[in-house]
């Protein structure tokens, strides 16, 4: 008997039928971006049509596949290539946070519409985060007028909960970082959070991420000092958030002589070699 086995016959010319659930769609946005700025463009500056619009566009759209396509064209009013200059091979639109007017009101306006478009689809929340955290590191890319927008829109969607403090991770990008346009960004993004609520509201919100003691990283090495801050956010009109990064300051340094008198204990070292922080 051999010990070889046999080869089971095989059909030829048979067909396999692919379930259309099991095919791959092609990634391309050009067609959802094409549908979303007619939409735009024909509710123009009337952004309760526009809510509306999104709203019943995303039963026929699939906003769950293009969600950044979606979130750049709204904010920028197109595809955004890397760096953030808009992408010159699709049609744009001028109906966008980057071309509306640069005031609070408007800027709460925009935000009511972001909050109504993720109220409705809850699946957009992480993706908008995303969003938000890419276009941060993109603010080089952008003319001073369209940060200004941006800044204040953040402020705003911090402070309605929309977005975590998390995305404050982006401004510590070296670059930005290097060239103060982090500092000077936050500037603005603090005065929209503070003017929708207090000190002690952003200072939770910063503590849940753990952001509270990292502010100091919105400026270069050698700049990055209690007192250049303390200055800094001074002189812009910001005191409340300048006295509450100076406390983290005195915390921290409290709670490293805690820690350095802990140590010496432990060690049976004699008291007075601890260096005193004076505050």
């Amino acid at each position: 008997m051999s010990n070889q086995r046999q080869q089971k016959p095989t059909l030829t010319g048979q067909r396999f039928k692919t379930r259309k659930r099991d095919e791959k769609e092609r990634f391309d946005p050009s067609q959802f971006q094409e549908s979303i700025v007619q939409g735009l463009n024909q509710t123009g500056t009337d952004l309760e049509a526009v809510a509306k619009f999104l709203d019943a566009s995303g039963a026929k759209l699939d906003y769950r596949r293009y969600a950044e396509t979606l979130f750049d064209i709204l904010v920028a009013g197109g595809m955004l290539a890397p760096g953030g200059t808009l992408s010159d091979d699709v049609t744009c639109t001028d109906f966008c946070l980057f071309k509306a007017q640069e005031d609070m009101e408007t800027m709460q306006a925009y935000a009511q519409v972001f909050n109504k478009l993720i109220r409705r689809y809850k699946y957009l929340e992480k993706g908008f985060e995303e969003e938000i955290k890419k276009l941060l590191l993109f603010l080089k890319g952008f003319t001073e007028s369209e940060r200004n927008k941006l800044a204040m829109l953040t402020g705003i969607l911090l402070a309605n909960g929309n977005i975590s403090a998390s995305i404050l991770s982006s401004l510590f990008n070296e670059n930005l970082v290097k060239e103060g346009v982090s500092a000077c960004f936050a500037v603005k993004l603090f005065k929209s959070w503070l003017s929708e609520k207090d000190i002690n509201s952003v200072a939770a919100s910063l503590r849940k991420v753990g952001m509270d003691n990292r502010l100091m990283e919105l400026f270069p090495a050698n700049k990055r000092s209690c007192e250049h801050f303390s200055k800094y956010f001074t002189d812009a009109g910001l005191k409340e958030l300048s006295d509450f990064a100076r406390n983290q300051q005195s915390i921290g340094a409290r709670k490293e002589l805690q820690k350095e008198l802990q140590e010496l204990m432990l060690r049976g070292d004699p008291l007075k070699d601890v260096s005193v922080v004076r505050f």
